[in-house]
């Protein structure tokens, strides 16, 4: 399990309404617990205990990310936009999975450069195993791109930059 897989798990489960989630394979023991909003975590404790993962499979205890941890990565994100405010930015309706295409042999639904109509759809944001196709809600030209294929994303997070025409 890398690095990026648990830290997505502990982001997950600090989401959801779970209080303590246990994992164990063959080479790996996780516990993660979830304090209330009131007991202290420390967001850089995680990160050591993580990198020693490969070569420590012992028990690894590790907290749930503080909302500091978790918003940090998305300040960037929520930066874009604001420095680019002559163009529209095309949000995710839910949190899933990003995916830019139906499938990984077929191509992009849209490409940087590319003029869009409203209606059409921009790429597939899978929740539960249901793949929902998200159509944009305005026309232009596709500016930027704010998420990578395959990635979690949460409600209302930025995924386009549109120019309108």
């Amino acid at each position: 399990m890398s690095t990026q897989d648990i830290q997505q798990l502990i982001d997950f489960i600090s989401q959801s309404g779970l209080d303590e989630v246990n994992i164990e394979t063959s080479d790996l023991k996780i516990n993660v617990k979830r304090y209330g909003a009131g007991a202290p975590a420390a967001p850089a404790a995680p990160a050591p205990t993580m990198a020693s993962l490969p070569t420590a499979p012992a028990p690894v205890a590790a907290p749930a990310a503080a909302p500091t941890a978790v918003a940090q990565p998305a300040a960037p994100v929520a930066a874009a936009p604001a420095a680019n405010a002559d163009y529209i930015t095309i949000k995710s309706p839910m949190i899933g999975t990003f995916y830019r295409s139906s499938s990984p042999d077929t191509p992009m639904f849209v490409e940087v450069g590319d003029t869009i109509s409203e209606g059409k759809v921009v790429c597939i944001v899978e929740a539960m195993k249901l793949f929902n196709e998200i159509e944009s809600e305005v026309s232009g030209r596709i500016v930027k791109i704010l998420v990578e294929n395959a990635t979690p994303v949460e409600y209302d997070q930025p995924l386009f930059l549109v120019e309108p025409i």
